[in-house]
């Protein structure tokens, strides 16, 4: 199989790094806007460096593996889409909702298959817990709690590309309330702070951010996030219910020191970044997506699962600018 790798930022060359060792990948191109990165990343793992998309879609790839800035998604699935070319694409699909609903619009016209990265959904912790939940372990589920926690601020370049922290962050947990309950989330409260660096506040966006989620059956949902976590990088799921309780992302290197005196000890090593946490959870996303091209697997995150989370993303936007709780029936695209 011959895949090509648009994009050879952080996260795309870890992809290519994946991607070069799978065993039903006998071929990589890769590009990049940065062509000295593309050609860094393509020399460390054996790929071909080409100077542009247009140059992927045209050597004869099988499949193409979007890592791109996150304002190039929606182009280049649609890109791949016209071209009969299954798609794997990091989230977003778009930074915006219109964008979202015309990139998948695109995409069901064409028959087109396309897989968004939403790599918690093959972490061992959130399957065991969606497993719990799902066969009744945990009794009638009555609260979650979300956190996640970036331990230092992106470049203050990367802010206004982002979509904002509801979109670019907290989106992921937002998905995983959807997929580890199985429930639709109703109504949202949200709220966000931005006293933290001055980039955020002149981007428009918030360092911290803390929303309400009340699904559809009743239960509520607290999600959390910040950029400014100093003790390192924290991803946590909390599931209570009337028979037990279960957390995600609670083991040795949970970047949190207990104040009883009794408690566990400080982590010696806490989690640094995402790539280090959820590195088996990217590696076995990509293999689902080679295994979906193959038509061996079912797609396992296809464009309307990052459609919903979105919607609960801008729902959040809009109750954190007009203060007010908003129901996602309000927000287009259902």
């Amino acid at each position: 199989m011959r895949i090509g790798l648009i994009g050879t930022g952080r996260i795309g060359s870890f992809h290519a790094g994946v991607l070069s060792r799978h065993p039903s990948v006998d071929a990589l191109v890769v590009t990049d806007t940065a062509p000295v990165r593309a050609a860094e990343v393509a020399h460390r793992t054996g790929a071909s460096a080409v100077g542009s998309a247009a140059e992927v879609f045209g050597a004869g790839v099988d499949a193409v593996v979007i890592a791109s800035a996150t304002a190039a998604h929606a182009e280049l699935i649609g890109r791949a889409a016209r071209a009969g070319l299954p798609a794997f694409c990091e989230k977003p699909v778009a930074v915006d909702l219109a964008g979202t609903l015309d990139a998948l619009r695109e995409t069901q016209e064409a028959g087109s298959v396309l897989q968004l990265g939403f790599m918690r959904r093959f972490d061992a912790g959130y399957t065991a817990a969606r497993a719990a939940v799902r066969g009744g372990v945990l009794g009638r589920l009555h609260t979650v709690r979300t956190v996640t926690s970036d331990p230092a601020p992106p470049p203050a370049a990367y802010l206004p590309l982002s979509g904002g922290l509801y979109r670019d962050c907290l989106i992921h947990d937002f998905d995983m309330v959807r997929w580890v309950t199985g429930r639709e989330v109703a109504r949202v409260y949200a709220t966000g702070s931005d006293s933290g660096p001055p980039m955020f506040r002149e981007a428009g966006d918030v360092d911290t951010a803390a929303a309400l989620l009340t699904l559809d059956d009743g239960t509520l949902v607290t999600a959390t996030a910040t950029r400014c976590n100093g003790a390192g990088y924290d991803v946590r799921m909390e599931l209570a219910g009337e028979l037990d309780q279960l957390a995600v992302g609670l083991d040795d290197r949970t970047p949190l020191t207990s104040a009883e005196p009794q408690g566990p000890a400080a982590p010696t090593k806490p989690w640094p970044g995402f790539l280090e946490r959820f590195a088996p959870a990217y590696e076995a996303e990509l293999d689902a997506f080679v295994r979906l091209v193959r038509g061996e697997a079912a797609n396992p995150c296809d464009g309307r699962e990052a459609l919903h989370a979105l919607r609960i993303a801008e729902a959040c936007e809009v109750s954190r600018r007009e203060r007010r709780p908003v129901e996602l029936s309000e927000i287009p695209g259902s």
